[in-house]
């Protein structure tokens, strides 16, 4: 059985798969990579000196499928032999330029190389020197494309279907600790049922022995009264998605809606398909990022997709990270090992209580000047808050308490620091807009939490601080950039630790980006980067034009 299931996963993976994450990188250097350089300089960057080149080992930077094949050395030219090794992922990407999108500048211009396309100037340029590329006449004439199309096409249907009754209790399927895979796959009907986004049915099938147990047998298991015993059964699943495999659900389980209560009309977030197009490489703009990573120290030991990854493939241009949990003697040790072109980093730390709180902006443009805290000593000792001016803008890196266990917290959060908080923006706001951004420890409304109706009374959803977050916010004129954009879309951006909140996508949305309503059509895109590991949370970003 279990055979049968690493075939079909691994066969659904290798076929949906193109150029997802590279292999992680060293640990050792990602360190503010979480910081570090990316691709070119845009127009809104005060700064002008260029970012080194981070090289990778040849395994991390190969794109699969994609093999280097020396020839003529003319531009724009493929010839025949290429053809018949490039043209099934050229036709793949062509249909599903996402993937094109995500990927980094480094990757960008290996690839326009390979198929000998002049490769430089910014991010932008790149894209549309490959698009332009994949459209050109010669891979539409191509015959060879059709058949490795045809192929690849017929593949991806291929589906495990098989008819049989179903004979096992709804409860015993949930319960089983033996069953696993067949409870997995419950819960993903579930989900995918109250999804609204797409009418393509996926059937899976899994064949499992299953034998009842008597009376407390085990703890998890909920026994009839009766013995039963069920012998091999055959479990059907049908369920309608929107493109949705047994493959996606295990890869990206933000994809599929998870939520109690689900309203009409409500649809789970995939960046794949959510984001906009990139500006115009004519645009002015600025690219933010902000990022919960618990404890920067842990993120930088991380063996998975790295924080100088991230840096490489979303090409930002400031960055804020909140809950760094870093002491003032660790600042500098770590500014030393940002990456170029970074060169503006901006750090407070608690010093009420070491190795706890703590917030950053690192930034390639140099802001006008620089704040820490709100300015009242009994907020401030705790590293909460940082506020850098640019020439168009405030940004503010915040850190909102936690009303905590017990709610001990909950008064000095809705009756002072919320309170104040606000008053601070409102005075900066007299002079140009607002940017707030961090983990405000709230999900203001039901459908920024999987699970409402069980956390009335848990920090983060209690009627007072949703009420707090509308008063001294929403109220005064600021603009949860997300919701604005998805009204009826669920994004979390907060997966607890325990029960496999991760992978079963069953999370809250405390990040966010709030701006001045001045400034609110200027965004162009507020997104969420749920494929993004090293913290129970994951990183959120902003677009906005100037």
């Amino acid at each position: 059985m279990k055979q049968l299931l690493q075939f079909v996963s691994t066969t659904s993976i290798n076929i949906i798969s193109v150029a997802v994450f590279r292999k992680h990188l060293n640990a050792t250097v990602l360190v503010c990579s979480t910081v570090k350089a990316m691709g070119s300089k845009r127009s809104f960057s005060s700064s002008s000196k260029p970012i080194s080149p981070f090289v990778e080992g040849k395994k991390d930077m190969e794109l699969k499928g994609l093999e280097a094949n020396p020839g003529s050395k003319k531009h724009a030219v493929v010839e025949e032999n290429d053809v018949n090794i490039y043209s099934v992922e050229i036709q793949r990407l062509k249909n599903d330029l996402t993937i094109v999108d995500t990927m980094t500048v480094q990757e960008l211009r290996k690839t326009l190389k390979r198929f000998r396309v002049p490769a430089k100037g910014r991010k932008d340029d790149l894209l549309s020197a490959l698009k332009s590329f994949m459209d050109s006449s010669m891979f539409e004439q191509d015959s060879h494309i059709r058949e490795e199309q045809e192929l690849l096409t017929s593949a991806e249907n291929t589906s495990i279907e098989v008819k049989a009754k179903r004979v096992l209790d709804e409860d015993h399927v949930d319960d089983f600790n033996e069953t696993s895979e067949i409870s997995e796959l419950k819960q993903g009907k579930k989900r995918l049922k109250q999804s609204e986004s797409g009418r393509k049915t996926v059937k899976v099938a899994i064949k499992k022995k299953v034998s009842s147990k008597s009376d407390g047998d085990t703890a998890d298991f909920k026994p009839s009264r009766a013995k039963r015993k069920v012998s091999t059964d055959i479990v059907s699943i049908v369920a309608e998605s929107d493109e949705i495999s047994t493959a996606t659900i295990q890869t990206e389980p933000w994809t599929v809606l998870a939520h109690k209560k689900p309203q009409k009309g409500w649809i789970a977030y995939n960046p794949r398909t959510m984001r906009p197009p990139p500006l115009d490489k004519d645009t002015k703009f600025v690219k933010l990022l902000s990022w919960n990573v618990n404890g920067l120290r842990a993120l930088l030991k991380f063996e998975g997709f790295s924080a100088l990854q991230l840096a490489q493939r979303e090409d930002f241009d400031i960055l804020c990270l909140q809950e760094t949990k870093l002491q003032e003697k660790d600042i500098e040790d770590i500014k030393q090992r940002l990456i170029d072109g970074y060169d503006n980093s901006f750090w407070t730390c608690s010093v009420s209580k070491l190795g706890y709180s703590g917030t950053a902006i690192i930034s390639r443009i140099k802001p006008l000047s620089v704040r820490y805290g709100l300015g009242i000593s009994d907020h401030d000792s705790e590293g909460r808050l940082v506020t850098a001016e640019f020439d168009t803008f405030y940004l503010i890196c915040g850190y909102i308490p936690n009303s905590g266990d017990g709610l001990k917290r909950l008064s000095y959060r809705v009756t002072e620091w919320d309170p104040s908080l606000s008053n601070y923006i409102k005075e900066l706001e007299k002079s140009k807009p607002v940017i707030l951004t961090g983990d405000l420890n709230c999900a203001h409304e039901e459908i920024d939490i999987y699970n409402p109706a069980g956390n009335k009374r848990s920090a983060g959803f209690t009627d007072e601080e949703r009420k707090s977050f509308a008063t001294n916010f929403l109220s005064r004129g600021f603009v949860d950039t997300f919701r604005r954009q998805h009204p009826g879309v669920i994004g979390y951006t907060y997966w607890g630790y325990r029960h496999g909140g991760r992978k079963n996508n069953r999370g809250w949305r405390l990040d966010y980006f709030l701006v001045s309503e001045s400034i609110a059509d200027k965004v162009h895109d507020s997104y969420i980067l749920p494929d993004v590991n090293g913290s129970d949370h994951c990183p959120i970003g902003l677009i906005v034009k100037f």
